[in-house]
């Protein structure tokens, strides 16, 4: 018997109510519900339940209900910010009113939740230091309810079919839902596996989102449904992520026994079958059946049988084996560090001279140098080449001057390269005089090319890492490069041409550095213009790092505590050397492109002669053939050498459910690998293109996504909509997007110098996701109000304020904010911030004795400046990676160019001719509807 759902006539859908337990029938046109079916006819009812049974997932197609009723049902207008003592247009209660939701699954739940979130608000009574007179408040901890999405994902994963949970899927009306900071910390959609698909309980079984993340977490059985779905596929892998304080290391699987596929050679992992009573597995990527090694089921550290289930590669899902010979082509070489210093005229002026051969100095101890294996050596160049010769055992050195640099050669074959424990003294001595040796250095000019080509005439039998410090453009001998900063050029076509290589002999040296295992890291300081598009060619192609430091001058301790924080922390971290990567996945799904620091060996092999911690890379996947199984695996296999001398492979698994569905396809998307995916193509655009092309093509597709979405997934299909509807996983990928389309790295301008916008868009390329999204989505807190616990101590280091959202309607003109990309943080202070809180926090009597610009906060006396001082560290210390942000001081009516800089970190506003979030909003919505409307 046909259901009441599919008697309906045309213009009418049935919900299911599993509160009531029965149909909720409505008038798509209007939003009119009734209870009774009408008239019967046919309709189309791919969607409803059967009469009497309650849905696993979710409906495929959402309800959208007009602003009025929804505000009807959430019980009336949007509560008011008790903070602000204004209605919220940010965080504590968002408007309701045209949110899309299925009311008949909704229930007094969700009610409940949002009155509970109503009444908590976005903020806290009163503010620290208002506009009268400044005491402190007995203010109580800000909570948060549970955002009544969530209430229902959790009920919803309560149910599924056959045992597996379902993605449900839920419909956010971008236009009357303001972006929410928070959301960008929750985590990805849960990946959601068949019943049986792991054969080990472990949490750690399956990839944590710090090493793996996939834009979707349910793969699309087929290329059609991808497409149209709009959706990117894509990895971001950050394979060798730091640790933070308390978190495990990757498990060492120190025994001899490797089990690997004999067909596609992926290693055995916790998706694999036993089959046969045990004695053979069944490869979860190609299906082939291999033989269990004997050894497996041994325990060789007590010499006895041991616990298949207990082993660490059945149970995590990154781990490390030691490789024994047959992975090496040569035994493991010692790690190898040679310092290019720039010691000519402005190098030496600025301070960078000084300030780098002290932090080597200092950071000698830290030196990655277990066995005292690690070589290490230094060379001068300004327009000749400077050799130091270290004896071992001895405190003196003796320098070697090559002035020849179009024939570059080693002045001496032995003691440039020096063991770093025998050669000790000698270092330490050496580096406590080269600052004087060229304190009174009147050369101007850099040989940067033949210096590269000195160190790695040094370092080609074994390998290693050359760190470079350069302080003015490369002017003589190979390499050398010309001033082709045009001002006129900035904001035309014509710009990307300066954001590639204006010469091949980077990218050709690099490629030589790759095939030898050479690594290449650039410090680069010039006030004026270097080329930093084409000095970058070295990092990107040998896996190393870019850092920038414009106009450095060390005689402000601002800048030479950054770069000496930065620079020591590069020296410190552990290196992966002589690496290769290959991504490996199940049947039907290729690795397509590749995105980041390193040189494509062949079609899917990754060559990194030494790879840093916390670098990100992106990797394009393609569908060639319909996928049948009920879940994929993607499997990165890292063989490297240890800077301690050991050869090991660290093998990540993922494992993601595959689907048909095209509403769970859009319920599993990571809004976090996609914006960071997308920040990968933007860069390659821009670089084979033009800037505006590659503005275009990543608006393009967040158009192409939020169409497809609103074609399949909402009631109006391919008509014109007054919403503009997303799932609500993807809520906050429109505002990523238009910080990206802000970015430095691609926005549109004709104020961003060429080395300021080739620096972003290498830090766009290879940041991990958890620097990369402040650095697009900046973090916004207020001071003056925040929480009392805000800036103590809490369960996880020090307690932070709540963030706001990024527009300067927040912004008060008493107040102290703080903004913050990860790489900068702001202290705007209001032009009528009470004398009180200057004194406080600045130690001066009043807002007109404050000056703006680059500063050091000093710790005071008083509980407000402890706070903001710890709110200022835990900032600097919370993500992965070496960066240490400036801190600038900004008044509300101080320097005009600091003022727009700090304003810019605000995108959700309108700046010069790029739109607010509510304007790029309003174009979306005109171009998802078919419209030709622009900003």
């Amino acid at each position: 018997m046909a259901s009441p759902a599919e008697q309906l006539p045309p213009g009418w859908a049935a919900e299911w109510d599993a509160t009531h337990q029965r149909y909720l029938f409505i008038e798509t046109t209007t939003g009119h519900t009734q209870w009774e079916p009408p008239a019967a006819g046919s309709a189309e009812t791919e969607n409803a339940p059967p009469a009497g049974v309650t849905p696993a997932g979710g409906h495929g197609k959402r309800r959208q209900y007009a602003a009025g009723q929804t505000q009807a049902y959430y019980g009336g207008e949007a509560a008011p910010d008790p903070a602000y003592g204004q209605a919220s247009a940010g965080l504590g209660v968002q408007q309701q009113g045209g949110q899309l939701f299925t009311p008949g699954l909704a229930a007094e739940g969700q009610f409940a939740n949002q009155q509970q979130i109503a009444q908590q608000g976005g903020g806290t009574q009163g503010g620290y230091y208002g506009q009268g007179e400044p005491e402190y408040l007995n203010q109580q901890p800000q909570q948060y309810g549970q955002p009544p999405v969530d209430a229902l994902a959790n009920q919803f994963g309560q149910m599924g079919v056959g045992g597996q949970k379902q993605f449900s899927l839920y419909t956010t009306n971008l236009l009357t839902l303001p972006p929410d900071p928070r959301d960008l910390a929750q985590p990805p959609p849960e990946i959601r596996l068949p019943p049986n698909a792991c054969i080990s309980p472990s949490p750690t079984a399956n990839a944590d989102p710090s090493y793996f993340r996939s834009t979707l977490n349910a793969i699309p059985t087929t290329s059609s449904l991808l497409s149209k779905s709009k959706m990117p596929l894509a990895l971001v892998i950050t394979p060798y992520r730091s640790l933070n304080e308390g978190e495990e290391p990757v498990p060492l699987v120190t025994d001899t026994v490797i089990a690997r596929c004999r067909r596609c050679r992926s290693y055995i992992n916790p998706y694999v079958q036993f089959i046969d009573g045990g004695s053979r597995w069944r490869c979860c990527l190609c299906s082939m059946t291999n033989e269990v090694p004997q050894l497996f089921d041994w325990d060789q550290v007590r010499n006895q049988p041991g616990d298949r289930w207990q082993r660490l590669e059945m149970n995590h899902s990154c781990v490390e084996y030691v490789a024994p010979t047959e992975y090496m082509v040569r035994p493991p070489q010692p790690a190898v560090y040679i310092f290019l210093i720039d010691v000519s005229h402005a190098a030496v002026q600025s301070g960078m001279v000084a300030t780098a051969t002290r932090t080597i100095l200092e950071n000698l101890e830290r030196i990655p140098d277990e066995g005292e294996r690690t070589k290490i050596s230094i060379i001068c160049y300004d327009t000749s080449l400077y050799f130091f010769s270290m004896p071992p055992g001895s405190t003196d050195s003796s320098m070697l001057v090559v002035s020849d640099i179009d024939d570059v050669f080693l002045p001496k074959p032995t003691d440039l390269l020096v063991n770093l424990a025998e050669a000790r003294g000698a270092l330490e001595v050496l580096l406590g005089r080269i600052g004087e040796m060229f304190q009174e250095n009147t050369i101007i000019g850099s040989a940067l090319g033949p210096a590269l080509q000195a160190g790695f005439k040094l370092m080609t039998p074994i390998g290693g890492k050359i760190i470079v410090l350069s302080s003015s453009l490369p002017s003589h001998g190979a390499g050398a490069l010309k001033n082709r900063e045009d001002n006129k050029l900035l904001g035309t076509a014509k710009e990307s041409g300066l954001l590639q290589a204006a010469s091949p002999f980077y990218k050709t040296f690099a490629i030589e550095c790759s095939r030898t295992q050479v690594s290449v890291d650039m410090f680069l300081f010039s006030s004026a213009y270097q080329d930093v598009a084409t000095l970058a060619c070295l990092p990107h192609y040998t896996s190393g790092q870019t850092y920038y430091y414009p106009a450095f001058n060390a005689a402000r301790s601002e800048d030479a505590l950054k770069f000496a924080h930065e620079f020591g922390e590069v020296i410190a971290q552990p290196i992966m050397l002589e690496a290769v990567i290959r991504v490996r996945a199940s049947r039907g799904l290729r690795m397509a492109s590749f995105h980041g620091n390193f040189f494509v060996r062949s079609t899917d092999l990754l060559a990194m002669p030494a790879v840093p911690q916390d670098q990100s890379y992106a990797i394009e996947v393609q569908i060639e053939e319909a996928i049948t199984i009920p879940f994929v695996v993607f499997q990165t296999a890292v063989l490297h050498t240890t800077c301690y001398g050991e050869r090991r492979i660290r093998v990540i698994t993922a494992a993601l459910p595959t689907t048909s569905n095209l509403s769970e396809l859009y319920s599993s998307a990571d809004q976090i690998a996609i914006t960071t995916f997308f920040a990968n193509k933007a860069v390659e655009r821009s670089l084979t293109h033009k800037l505006e092309d590659s503005r275009d093509f990543i608006l393009q597709k967040l158009v192409d996504i939020i169409s497809a979405y609103k074609a399949s997934m909402t009631s109006s299909g391919a008509g014109a909509s007054a919403q503009l509807a997303i799932s609500e996983n993807m809520k906050m990928l429109p505002v990523l997007i238009l910080g990206l389309l802000k970015n430095v790295g691609i926005r549109q301008s004709a104020q961003i110098p060429p080395d300021i916008r080739a620096y972003s868009q290498a830090l766009l390329t290879t940041l991990p996701s958890q620097l990369l999204i402040p650095y697009i989505y900046p973090t916004f807190y207020s001071l003056h109000n925040m929480p009392p616990e805000a800036g103590t101590i809490g369960e996880h280091g020090v307690i932070l304020p709540p963030p706001l959202p990024l527009t300067s309607e927040r912004l008060e003109r008493h107040g102290l904010f703080l903004i913050e990309d990860g790489q900068t943080i702001f202290l705007w202070v209001g032009r009528d911030a009470v004398p009180q809180l200057i004194q406080d926090v600045f130690e001066l009597p009043s807002y007109d004795a404050l000056r703006g610009g680059k500063a050091t906060l000093n710790l005071l006396e008083n509980q407000f400046s402890q706070r903001i001082n710890a709110i200022v560290q835990k900032i600097r210390e919370m993500r992965r990676g070496v960066y240490y942000p400036h801190l600038y001081i900004v008044k509300e009516d101080g320097e005009p160019p600091l003022r727009l800089w700090a304003l810019s970190m605000l995108i959700q506003d309108r700046a010069d001719v790029l739109p607010s979030y509510q304007q790029f909003l309003s174009s979306l919505k005109d171009k998802v509807n078919g419209a030709s409307g622009g900003y």
